[in-house]
């Protein structure tokens, strides 16, 4: 796979720039401090790390850093999925879907939204 693949705190501290845009650690550490408790010098540590892999940039303005995400929201979705579903369902996307709805719990108005996706991704495939 050539998709870098976040961990889980990778994760949550692209979901705050990729949602506020370029950010302090200060700021990330304080919004993920909403959520769950964690240090701020753990959160600088994982972000020199996320910079090492490739994952963050930074820059530099009136000697205040402002890290920025380099790897977009839905190719890092993709990744996870695709990861995801090969890891859990044998590489089946219909499983998933298949295990997703079967449970019953989606509404009449979610199963006619998946519904026109699929009649949608159809109609392009037959293009």
């Amino acid at each position: 796979m050539n998709t870098l693949l976040p961990t889980d705190s990778e994760l949550e501290i692209l979901q705050v720039l990729w949602e506020h845009g370029p950010s302090t650690v200060r700021f990330v550490n304080d919004t993920i401090n909403r959520h769950r408790e964690v240090g701020y010098t753990s959160t600088l540590k994982t972000m020199q790390l996320m910079m090492d892999k490739g994952m963050l940039d930074r820059a530099i303005e009136e000697r205040v850093h402002y890290y920025s995400a380099t790897v977009s929201e839905s190719q890092t979705q993709k990744g996870l999925l695709d990861e995801f579903v090969h890891s859990t369902f044998r590489g089946s996307p219909s499983t998933l879907v298949m295990r997703m709805l079967g449970d019953g719990e989606s509404s009449l108005d979610e199963l006619q939204r998946i519904k026109s996706i699929i009649e949608a991704i159809e109609k392009n495939q037959n293009n």
